[in-house]
């Protein structure tokens, strides 16, 4: 399992690196979150062992058993949309929490963190695709929401996170992921997370700082 891990590890390093080398960017400049909700101890290990320290859950009850189990010193991104009575645990558990997408969740983790005197890193969740399915703001309402959350101080707003449309054309896929690259340049956010296994290169290509990979590691 561990071989197994390790090499696929390698291969998205290497196209992570030749993507980024097409657009003239250093892979250094990409951080790759290891999205383990669908694998246990074992994988978190490996991978931890191989040098990631970034990873990501989406179910919180599960996470939280895992979290438990691992080195301090993995940043823990919280990747679904925060609901309120999961908020304190994602503030006192989690390094990140990477899909915040209404101004009164943002708000609700503020006040959690001040109870538990401590902080949090945030990504907005922005809808660039358009898609009802999808949650996030919509791009009109992102200005005012950027403006409301960096009045936060427990809160610190690292980036703007999006998902684009499954099965998309390739000219889709470019027209969002450079959508939300524009966007997080309007607001001066150094984080743009956007890409995950089946079209990370293009989002890096376009200029992601932050990718979430699952299945690619584990397959």
């Amino acid at each position: 399992m561990k071989e197994r891990i390790a090499l696929n590890l390698n291969t998205i390093g290497c196209r992570i690196k030749e993507a980024a080398e097409r657009v003239n960017r250093s892979a250094e400049g990409v951080t790759l979150v290891a999205v383990t909700k669908s694998v246990g101890l074992d994988e978190i290990l490996a991978l931890y062992e191989l040098g990631i320290r970034d990873f990501g859950e989406n179910r919180l009850d599960v996470a939280l058993e895992k979290i438990k189990q691992c080195p301090s010193d993995i940043r823990w991104h919280y990747l679904a949309p925060v609901q309120t009575r999961k908020a304190r645990d994602i503030a006192a558990r989690f390094t990140v929490a990477d899909a915040v997408d209404r101004v009164r969740a943002a708000e609700v983790l503020q006040k959690r963190c001040e109870e538990l005197d401590c902080h949090l890193e945030i990504l907005v969740e922005v809808n660039v695709s358009g898609e009802e399915s999808k949650h996030g703001f919509d791009e009109s309402l992102l200005s005012e929401a950027v403006e409301r959350i960096r009045r936060m101080d427990r809160l610190s707003l690292q980036g703007l996170m999006t998902m684009a449309p499954w099965e998309a054309e390739e000219k889709v896929l470019r027209r969002c992921f450079a959508g939300l690259k524009k966007l997080c340049v309007a607001h001066n956010l150094p984080v743009c997370s956007m890409g995950m296994t089946d079209d990370f290169e293009i989002a890096i290509e376009e200029g992601s700082t932050q990718v979430r990979i699952g299945r690619a590691l584990f397959v």
